[in-house]
């Protein structure tokens, strides 16, 4: 798909503009869900969010911009993290985030949907690894404190502990099909957990004293 000359949902960030852009968003997240990036049409996105067709296609042009914008209001809306001053904590709060948004029937298709779009459209996948760089930055703190409170070994790659508590939840999400409930998300951050620890996502040597 070709992209657009202009960012998408670039103008006036007030107003009408504003509200127009949310219930368009909302409208592309509800078509997402139902029939994938296949089924996303910009049209049918203006109906459902009853305005105009040629608001849509001016502000937005492809579905692939509009799936864009709507992974970036996604991550700007995102719940903030949650420091409890431990790690287990923190990665349990991020795991239950995690599961609770994957197990949400609209969100659980939605995030199915953009995925396999990404699997197939450079933009949806650059798209998609803006959303992610934004979460892991988000949460990442949590391990790099884990670190300076001598919890976690020094080198430890911080970002990839938060991947790891996400990772098992979205292959249930996308594989097994097992339920997304409330122990899965306790495994994973027990898991990512003791493996950090264990010095399991140490990058680099720490430096001698």
């Amino acid at each position: 798909m070709t992209s657009s000359s202009a960012d998408p949902g670039s103008l006036r960030p007030g107003g009408r503009t504003a509200r127009v852009r949310a219930a368009v968003l909302q409208a592309a997240g509800d078509a997402l869900a139902e029939g994938g990036l296949a089924g996303l049409d910009l049209a049918d996105v203006a109906r459902r969010a009853e305005v105009g067709r040629t608001t849509v296609y001016r502000r937005w042009g492809t579905p692939a911009n509009l799936v864009a914008d709507l992974l970036a209001d996604m991550a700007e809306q995102s719940l903030p993290r949650t420091e409890t001053g431990t790690l287990l904590g923190d990665l349990r709060a991020n795991a239950r985030l995690v599961q609770r948004t994957l197990a949400d029937p609209r969100q659980g298709a939605l995030f199915k949907a953009v995925i396999a779009a990404a699997t197939c459209d450079d933009q949806a996948a650059a798209a998609l690894r803006r959303f992610y760089d934004t979460r892991v930055t988000e949460w990442e703190p949590c391990a790099r404190q884990a670190v300076e409170r001598g919890e976690l070994p020094a080198g430890t790659d911080t970002r990839e502990v938060v991947r790891a508590v996400s990772a098992p939840l979205y292959y249930r999400l996308l594989t097994t099909g097992e339920p997304l409930d409330e122990a899965a998300a306790e495994r994973a951050a027990v898991a990512a957990a003791a493996a950090a620890r264990a010095g399991a996502f140490v990058s680099e040597a720490p430096e001698a004293p």
